[in-house]
């Protein structure tokens, strides 16, 4: 019996040692925000430069700066009018972004806000970017409502750049085949 209950003992000690630990862990991975405030540069519908450092907007996805869309039988520049309508959101008064992840591309993963409210969200809402991770709501909102990309056909950006990747390694090939590379 005595055995049975310093096992117990014994194996509840470890269990909150552990538990501390990963809350300790947990703790000292908790970087705090980078926030930046400033004119900020539109790159393009999701993607933000600052004085030369790179952001790119949390959870949300815009058409690539050269990519068409389909409304109503038209082609239009989707991915230009995504630029400019985040260029139009950033300039508005009291804009700060702020985050602490960065992409693969080591930009800044950020969300940003001012007087009108949260941007990310309000480029999923006004159909100019989908969701991705984040704002399920404003893009459902926006595909009813049929508003910016909504209002016709688009390829989904991450398949514009799939494509892209996928030309440009066949071209790579294609060269190294005649050169010898």
């Amino acid at each position: 019996m005595a055995g049975l209950f310093r096992l117990t003992r014994d194996g509840a000690t470890a269990l909150s040692f552990l538990v501390l630990v990963a809350l300790i862990a947990a703790k000292l991975n908790d970087r705090p925000d980078i926030v930046h405030q400033g004119a900020f540069h539109a790159a393009d519908g999701d993607s933000l430069v600052l004085d030369g450092q790179r952001m790119r907007l949390k959870g949300i996805d815009a058409p690539e700066l050269s990519q068409t869309c389909e409304r109503a039988g038209q082609v239009w520049p989707c991915g230009r009018q995504a630029q400019r309508a985040l260029q139009q959101l950033v300039g508005e008064s009291g804009t700060r972004c702020g985050g602490s992840e960065h992409d693969r591309y080591d930009r800044l993963l950020v969300t940003c806000t001012n007087d009108g409210g949260n941007i990310n969200a309000r480029m999923v809402a006004s159909g100019m970017a989908v969701s991705y991770g984040g704002y399920r709501q404003e893009e459902q909102q926006a595909r009813t409502a049929m508003l910016g990309l909504w209002a016709g056909h688009f390829e989904m950006p991450r398949d514009v750049r799939d494509q892209a990747r996928h030309e440009s390694s066949g071209l790579q090939r294609l060269i190294g085949g005649w050169t010898g590379w």
